[in-house]
């Protein structure tokens, strides 16, 4: 899937990436809570990523949308997040979670492009002062 962007100066398309991620909330699987999200990601090299949360009887090990669409960036060649939509029940958006803006940061930084409920965000406002590599190597650990 590509939404087709060539340049940094085109638009992106929020309502197909919109779209992606109320089709792939479909595929949720919340029989616990029944709060299904789907979160769709668009890559710096044009390609759509997609995610779906995934519950387990145990909510601790429950893995959210945004943590699946991480891990689909990764298992398709990774690369950057330049922009992500994420939905919920009702086909409404959501904001994600703490630690999802920590994995959202991770692997889209300070610009990736965030659709919330209040309009369109950079990460570097859904998570002010977020902790990354560079503090870690502020601190003489290990950045790898």
């Amino acid at each position: 899937m590509a939404l087709g962007i060539k340049n940094a100066d085109d638009p992106i398309d929020w309502a197909a990436l919109t779209r992606y991620a109320s089709e792939v909330r479909e595929r949720a699987y919340a029989p616990y809570s029944g709060f299904k999200v789907g979160a769709a990601g668009l890559v710096e090299d044009g390609r759509v990523v997609l995610g779906c949360n995934v519950e387990n009887a145990s909510y601790a090990m429950s893995l959210c949308a945004e943590s699946g669409l991480v891990s689909a960036l990764h298992a398709t060649g990774g690369g950057r997040l330049v922009a992500v939509a994420i939905v919920g029940p009702g086909g409404q958006l959501v904001t994600p979670c703490g630690h999802s803006r920590q994995v959202l940061w991770e692997n889209g930084g300070a610009d990736l492009q965030v659709q919330t409920p209040s309009g369109v965000r950079p990460m570097s406002e859904v998570l002010p002062d977020a902790f990354d590599a560079s503090d870690l190597r502020r601190a003489g650990a290990s950045a790898e």
